[in-house]
């Protein structure tokens, strides 16, 4: 027997039996998903920057200074990066700033960022091949998970240090969140379509995935931040950010994806039903 049919036999055989694997690898690869991960990561860089200054102006001292524990918290931000990020925080001591941005272009803001929102609604989508949800029924979903994913990044230095215990409490209390805040997120911009148990194995994936990355972020991020704020400047602080955030949603997209072909394959598909609510 060739080599060849021997690989087709071998093929056919591991279709029999794991025909969840066969799904997986179509899906991954029909679905264009590092396209559509590159897309997310730059539509939550341009909904980031500009929320965070919308933060820093109009938000009290002692939300800024939450965020920027937050914000350390999550990158381990050291040295010059930090000295940026505290620089962006501390600019509504200038009231000019308020005066210029207003609350009618804080609005602005958060309803251009819910393009984020929107891209994140697709990634969903795709993955449990759905439909696009109505304008109607969807936009107020948009500006509810946004507002909310702010409010879990507000948290993360907390959370991360386990309310004062430590990291050996932080991260089983990360996961956990995480496990919530991405459970959730599928149910709500969905909109309610997929009911929550098929949804559990996407959200146990991306919450691993990105507990795992938020870990090792704070070993290489702070040393890449501060060389590529020494040799390019701030374009070099915006080039290394927006690289880890391609590596974010690329790793939650995959997970999603993943997660939705288990809950709709054996066995999962037995204990895990997936008839769509009405």
């Amino acid at each position: 027997m060739s080599w060849t049919a021997r690989l087709r036999r071998l093929r056919a055989e591991a279709e029999r039996r794991l025909p969840v694997l066969t799904e997986v690898t179509s899906r991954l690869l029909s679905a264009n998903l590092l396209d559509a991960a590159t897309r997310l990561a730059a539509q939550a860089f341009l909904a980031c920057v500009p929320l965070l200054f919308a933060l820093a102006a109009f938000t009290p001292q002692s939300v800024r200074d939450q965020l920027g524990a937050s914000l350390r918290a999550l990158f381990g931000l050291t040295g010059p990066a930090d000295q940026q990020v505290q620089q962006v925080l501390s600019a509504s001591t200038d009231s000019a700033l308020r005066e210029t941005s207003g609350i009618v272009g804080v609005l602005i803001t958060l309803l251009s960022a819910t393009s984020f929102s929107r891209a994140m609604a697709r990634v969903c989508e795709r993955a449990w091949r759905l439909p696009r949800a109505g304008t109607r029924i969807a936009a107020w979903r948009w500006v509810v998970w946004l507002l909310t994913l702010l409010l879990v990044v507000l948290l993360q230095g907390p959370v991360r240090n386990g309310f004062g215990a430590g990291l050996w409490l932080g991260t089983p209390l990360v996961f956990v969140v995480s496990t919530g805040v991405w459970l959730w997120t599928q149910h709500l911009l969905l909109a309610a379509r997929v009911p929550w148990p098929p949804l559990l194995p996407g959200a146990l994936l991306a919450s691993a995935a990105t507990t795992t990355l938020s870990l090792t972020a704070r070993l290489y991020m702070p040393g890449a931040l501060n060389r590529s704020l020494a040799e390019y400047g701030s374009l070099g602080l915006v080039l290394a950010l927006l690289s880890w955030l391609i590596v974010l949603c690329a790793a939650v997209t995959f997970a999603v994806t993943i997660g939705a072909v288990l809950a709709q394959q054996p066995p999962l598909s037995r204990y895990l039903p997936a008839e769509r609510e009405p």
